[in-house]
């Protein structure tokens, strides 16, 4: 910087300065009256010269003088040329006419790269500097941040005539870029901006996301969800294919619904172990324009399955019996029987399924997966306040569940005051412990998230299931529940009976802490059977099993486990991380540093201090992850004081916030140059551009003020004069 310009100035009204002058000549008069008073002292006269220089120098400071100087920079002005790189640039939809009158039709990145010659810009702009900056980096996948943009242009210490933006305008990450417009406006840098791409997406068929669980078993069905989005103008049919890693091919037949989003769900048998990928193909349309995005692969890992379920119940009654043959019969579940039977010498049964005692330690009762509590509580010596304590942290911290099946006896009521009252998802009438019973069969009726969830899913399609629940047979007790608690999902309602909080909850699920809890609010589920077989009741059962013990075995060692919440996770969402670790002889693990390493598809890893839950936690530690990238994660959870390890991984969910085929958005390009009042160029047209470039206006001069009416050292240079004036008419005097 060097000045260019330097003067003197006065802010003041013309009245103020007339009044200056009429002020300095009274005090010459009187001053001179005064000297002439005094017989012509030449004291008198120097003081009365002080006195005159005082009052002008005062009326100079009443009308604000000012020392101004103007500095020019001396280095070249630049122009700034901001050019969006960014993932959706590659949308092939900026149409050129062509020298043969056909419309040429390029991607939006191509549309701009002749722009992208420093050359060229030279000639447009002489006396400019050009610096052409693309942003995002190339091959970052994280979203494009036009605010971002431009405000690391404008803290670049430059001397900036002006920006020139290149872009669709397809922001998705940071502040609006709005925040940075009004920097730019306050200091007079006009944004040029060049919208580039259709302002309507294409036509396009896009598969958004599979949900595939973290893992399967074998010979059990595995429902792979998709989502497909449609930017067609009319429905169609397309046959969904989805192929696994070992060949095996199925095909599904699925709608599509025009402008909107599609979802359903393909269902895979996995015949055998191992670590399998399932790509989803959706074909192509006739009339789609972008065929890369029809396509994803998704990992899933196959495992045989042998899942721990302990019965507990107080008599042998019809809904115990059949439930015991179901899980028996099961080749994926090893069930344990524990019966108080109110007439037998002895706890127990008559074969290898029945134990004698309920497992009093931690490490005994934290093999179970999901324990089934039936119509049992704190009197006839069944359970004790200890065993609920126990009970209740094997849900909360080992991410077991618990099936609540209440019967006509009412003894749960008396575990109401015990520690797993939390665990209930309703709440009991303790006026009626013994529920309520009726002579003609009652029904089913499914909530609106009774025909979303899996749990009560008897039948493939919705319209079947629908069927399959008004079919079955009904049930003639139910129990005295007065309402649902809040936090909890009611899948069935009582078809009739209600009360002030509407229709009475019969099937209810409920999370808590690391498990979950499901309610069973009547004892006819057994009556299933009737005319087809295990069809509906092994099914039901076999479900709530398999969707209480999911979570809890993710990835399991010897003496860890480890598992994390939403089990699908998808882009932008924080998992709950959870580890359950014990000692070497088999005890829950108080307190230790244990660690998960978590490496994403980039290569990236970051490592995760667990910490424990508490001395009486089970071994739990918890943590949390921030999932910013999609694709496989590698998992390693490593314990210090056992010296365990245990490798895992799971599977994001989410496609990159830059997407292909999405229409362009130039509003918010002319939004930013109206409110820098810059100029919306247009590329087909590169001789108006020239022009608007060679006008833009020369960067404005910096101006630095001086006020001399408010200096500290003009208020000194007073004080000091006045001073002397004091002491001069005290010398000469006249005081």
């Amino acid at each position: 910087m060097q000045v260019s310009k330097q003067n003197f100035t006065f802010s003041t009204e013309p009245w103020l300065v007339t009044l200056s002058i009429l002020v300095c000549i009274a005090t010459i008069a009187l001053s001179y009256l005064a000297w002439r008073r005094s017989g012509y002292l030449r004291p008198v006269l120097w003081l009365e010269l002080l006195r005159c220089a005082i009052v002008a120098f005062g009326a100079l400071l009443l009308n604000q003088p000012e020392w101004v100087q103007e500095f020019q920079s001396d280095e070249k002005p630049v122009l700034m040329l901001l050019a969006d790189a960014s993932q959706s640039m590659q949308t092939k939809d900026a149409v050129f006419a062509a020298p043969d009158g056909r419309n040429d039709v390029r991607s939006r990145a191509e549309a701009i790269a002749p722009m992208l010659d420093t050359e060229k810009w030279s000639a447009l702009s002489s006396g400019m500097e050009v610096q052409i900056t693309k942003f995002p980096l190339e091959g970052s996948d994280a979203g494009t941040d036009l605010n971002a943009a431009l405000s690391t242009a404008l803290d670049s210490k430059r001397q900036i005539a002006g920006v020139v933006l290149m872009s669709d305008g397809d922001w998705n990450q940071g502040s609006s870029p709005m925040t940075a417009a009004m920097r730019y406006r306050s200091q007079g840098i006009p944004i040029l901006a060049v919208p580039v791409g259709a302002p309507n997406r294409l036509p396009d068929i896009e598969l958004l996301s599979v949900d595939t669980p973290t893992f399967g078993i074998t010979n059990k069905a595995v429902r792979i969800p998709f989502v497909i989005e449609s930017a067609m103008p009319r429905d169609h049919v397309a046959n969904v294919v989805v192929t696994s890693s070992d060949g095996e091919r199925l095909t599904k037949e699925v709608r599509i619904a025009a402008m909107s989003r599609t979802t359903d769900f393909v269902n895979w048998v996995p015949k055998t172990e191992g670590e399998f990928t399932l790509t989803v193909d959706v074909p192509t349309h006739a009339e789609e324009l972008i065929a890369t995005n029809n396509t994803m692969s998704t990992p899933i890992v196959i495992r045989a399955e042998r899942l721990k379920v302990l019965v507990i119940e107080g008599y042998p009654r019809w809904e115990y019996r059949y439930l015991r043959n179901a899980l028996s019969r099961d080749p994926g579940v090893d069930v344990s029987c524990l019966l108080f039977h109110p007439t037998l010498g002895k706890v127990g049964g008559g074969n290898r399924d029945y134990i004698k005692e309920f497992p009093n330690t931690p490490d005994e009762l934290s093999q179970y997966d999901v324990v089934f509590l039936g119509d049992v509580g704190l009197d006839d010596n069944q359970m004790t306040a200890e065993q609920c304590k126990l009970l209740r942290g094997l849900i909360e911290y080992q991410a077991s569940g618990l099936v609540l099946m209440p019967g006509w006896q009412g003894r749960q009521n008396t575990l109401v005051d015990t520690d797993l009252e939390p665990l209930f998802p309703v709440v009991l009438d303790s006026a009626q412990p013994s529920g309520i019973g009726s002579k003609t069969p009652m029904k089913f009726d499914l909530t609106e998230a009774g025909r979303r969830s899996l749990l009560t899913k008897l039948a493939d399609t919705q319209d079947d299931n629908l069927e399959a629940w008004s079919n079955l047979p009904g049930f003639q007790w139910y129990a005295p529940v007065v309402k649902a608690k809040a936090g909890s999902e009611v899948l069935c309602v009582h078809s009739e009976s209600s009360n002030e909080f509407g229709r009475v909850p019969l099937i209810v699920t409920k999370t808590f802490g690391a498990g979950k809890v499901l309610f069973m609010g009547t004892e006819g589920a057994w009556r299933w059977r009737r005319g087809v077989e295990d069809k509906y009741h092994y099914r039901f059962w076999g479900q709530v099993v398999r969707w209480m013990a999911y979570q809890r075995n993710m990835a399991k060692g010897e003496t860890m486990r480890f598992y994390f919440s939403p089990d699908q996770p998808t882009l932008g969402q924080t998992l709950a991380l959870r580890a359950n670790v014990m000692e070497k002889s088999g005890e829950p693990l108080v307190s230790g540093d244990v660690a998960v390493r978590i490496t994403a598809p980039s290569g990236k890893f970051k490592t995760i201090r667990l910490t424990s839950a508490g001395a009486d936690s089970w071994g739990s530690f918890e943590g949390r992850y921030a999932v910013d990238e999609p694709g496989s994660h590698s998992v390693v959870l490593t314990c210090k004081q056992t010296e365990a390890t245990l490798e895992t991984s799971f599977f994001v969910q989410g496609t990159s916030r830059e997407r292909i085929g999405l229409a362009a958005r130039p509003k918010v390009l002319e939004e930013l140059a109206r409110a820098t009042n810059g100029k919306v160029l247009s590329l087909t047209d590169p001789d108006a551009m020239g022009s608007v470039i060679r006008n833009i206006p020369p960067a404005p001069s910096l101006l630095r003020r001086f006020q001399l009416w408010a200096h500290p050292w003009t208020i000194g240079l007073m004080v000091t004069a006045l001073a002397a004036f004091w002491i001069g008419r005290k010398w000469a005097g006249l005081i």
